[in-house]
């Protein structure tokens, strides 16, 4: 029983990317022609074999590898342009790029499987195929999928952007404004930190985080008080002593301060917090 679908299309991308695929098309019994009719360029697949559930499935893995390889950044910039047309060109360029990175780490069989599972369905019952038609209307939860990541990087987006914008205002604060201190050692170890002034001296944290004058919308833990300390200090240097691994909150002190920072981990006060069962609760200094 002879079974034959027509692929639709006046995109030549596409059609030379389906007849490279068709060229390689490890299914016995098949023939395919590419032909010019009065609206399109159509491929048609004809299948003389008896497996045919196994021949519509092969033939939609290679389209649904084409509406990811030719079709995905489109829909991905059309849903940020319709959906988030008040960013600008600019930042709807930024979001678009935090989307391809994102998808990066996306498991793309997810994707794949939502596509070849429409396009197997459709092929089952129909023998044409108008390829933008199809993207455009049978296509729903793979869109909803991409629309997903887009949302994420959106709001990535957003959040990144007021954090550096809370950076930038740090540093306009603390080089306009005159230092408290010459040197601070900051201990940093199981996301706690103490501060030590220059004859390795606790410096005593003030809690009184209301009188605070330089604070965001973002948090950084019990390290607010911390923080809050050092911008009341302005230090000329600051000797982060890190124990642990970088996180957060150092990442943002090094953005914060800049240049007036120095990161340790293997000096005598590395080496002291090191040891097993020392805690910042109960500082050995």
């Amino acid at each position: 029983m002879l079974r034959s679908v027509c692929i639709k299309s006046n995109n030549n991308d596409i059609l030379s990317y389906l007849l490279n695929e068709l060229e390689h098309f490890h299914v016995d019994n098949t023939y395919f022609s590419c032909k010019k009719f009065k609206n399109f360029k159509n491929i048609i697949v004809h299948y003389k074999g008896s497996n045919v559930p196994m021949f519509f499935s092969s033939l939609s893995k290679i389209l649904s590898y084409l509406v990811l390889d030719l079709y995905e950044n489109i829909i991905i910039k059309k849903l940020i342009s319709f959906d988030y047309f008040y960013f600008s060109p600019i930042e709807q360029k930024e979001i678009y790029n935090l989307c391809l990175n994102s998808l990066i780490y996306e498991d793309s069989l997810n994707r794949l499987e939502l596509v070849q599972s429409s396009f197997f369905e459709y092929l089952c019952e129909n023998k044409t195929l108008n390829l933008q038609g199809f993207v455009n209307f049978r296509l729903s939860k793979y869109i909803e999928y991409l629309d997903t990541i887009v949302d994420f990087c959106v709001n990535k987006y957003v959040i990144d952007r007021e954090y550096l914008e809370f950076i930038n205002l740090l540093k306009t604060y603390i080089l306009s404004s005159p230092s408290n201190c010459n040197t601070v050692h900051l201990i940093y170890k199981n996301n706690e930190s103490i501060l030590l002034d220059k004859e390795k001296n606790i410096i005593p944290v003030n809690k009184n985080i209301f009188n605070a004058h330089y604070l965001s919308d973002i948090t950084f833990s019990s390290n607010d008080y911390a923080l809050n300390n050092l911008l009341t200090l302005l230090p000329n240097k600051l000797y982060i002593h890190l124990i642990d691994n970088e996180d957060e909150f150092i990442t943002t002190l090094i953005n914060i301060f800049d240049n007036r920072v120095s990161v340790c981990h293997d000096c005598d006060i590395c080496r002291l917090y090191k040891k097993q069962n020392i805690g910042l609760q109960n500082s050995p200094i």
